[in-house]
């Protein structure tokens, strides 16, 4: 359990979660995302990655669309662009964890702007250390 003060950034599986009522981190993601006592943020490929998984893969377009503008509606300025830097820290972070370059971008902009990362990959992420669930979050 967190104490309420945390501001976390979010990937892209936790927004996607909040739309799939069948998943198992589902309550808890939707709970993170509505609640806007909480102060969340991401990074612009999650963007990109919730209109290919959801969008894309999952063949609900109009849903991708709507929960590109609530994930931009509700972190605003929260969102991270890449830049030179950032993407030295995720080059760094991937090597040493054996993980994405996508993935270790969420690390980054996760450490440099002092946030808890959270996120639904549990083998990826969760089990190395790098991200806490949406249940502990909330």
């Amino acid at each position: 359990m967190t104490t309420g003060t945390e501001r976390f950034l979010l990937d892209a599986g936790v927004w996607v979660e909040c739309m799939t009522p069948e998943s198992s981190f589902y309550g808890v993601s939707r709970s993170l995302v509505a609640d806007t006592r909480r102060q969340v943020g991401t990074i612009a490929l999650a963007i990109h990655e919730v209109t290919n998984s959801l969008g894309v893969r999952r063949g609900r377009p109009g849903e991708a669309i709507d929960l590109c503008r609530l994930i931009v509606g509700r972190c605003g300025p929260a969102i991270v662009a890449p830049d030179p830097m950032l993407m030295r820290s995720a080059l760094s972070i991937a090597a040493e964890h054996g993980i994405t370059g996508y993935d270790a971008s969420y690390v980054a902009a996760a450490h440099r702007e002092s946030w808890t990362l959270v996120s639904t990959d549990i083998k990826g992420l969760v089990s190395k250390g790098l991200a806490i669930t949406p249940d502990a979050a909330v």
